[in-house]
């Protein structure tokens, strides 16, 4: 009688640990979900500000036709982007041509003393440090709910309900990895 409460007891327990083991699966892929739909957020508000952006620089800049048709394309695919890694891709390609058109500005005084443009540009500024914040969250959370997936003894309960790991969002950010350089 008592080895078959132990038993049971031992039966329970173990419930119990695939029950909260498969709780906290679901508990960090909602939460992976949940940032990747805040990163997804703040690329749809950077998205919005560029056709602003591209107006104004194209009142300045009318000849720049090929600027603005690479910043459109852009745009167009970062926004049509279906998978972490398509939009990846398609972010580090808006941002290389939000840097040409950002060298067209230079090249008009006028254009870079312009309250709308000086105000486009922090209002984008702004909105790339969300982006960048937003990045990192949903990174961070996708490398627990996929660490939690590898580690024994959830990664059986992982197996046996089909959870898949997530992919990292990164996008190039080559002033990060170049050296930087001090003038006198």
């Amino acid at each position: 009688m008592i080895v078959l409460w132990i038993l049971i007891i031992i039966g329970v327990g173990f419930v119990l640990l695939a029950v909260g083991i498969y709780n906290g699966l679901i508990t960090l892929r909602n939460r992976a979900n949940n940032a990747w739909a805040q990163v997804d957020v703040q690329l749809r508000r950077r998205y919005d500000l560029i056709p602003n952006l591209m107006e104004t620089v194209r009142g300045y800049a009318k000849h720049e036709r090929e600027v603005f048709q690479k910043v459109t394309e852009a745009r167009s695919k970062a926004m049509d982007a279906e998978s972490v890694k398509e939009q990846e891709k398609a972010e580090n390609m808006l941002t290389g041509a939000l840097k040409s058109l950002f060298a067209v500005a230079e090249n008009y005084p006028d254009l870079k003393a312009s309250q709308n443009f000086m105000m486009l540009q922090e209002e984008l500024a702004g909105t790339e440090g969300k982006i960048a914040y937003a990045r990192q969250f949903y990174n961070d959370t996708v490398m627990k709910f996929n660490t939690k997936q590898q580690v024994f003894p959830s990664n059986i309960i992982a197996d046996m309900f089909g959870f898949k790991e997530k992919e990292y969002f990164e996008i190039e950010e080559p002033a990060a990895r170049e050296p930087v350089s001090v003038k006198f």
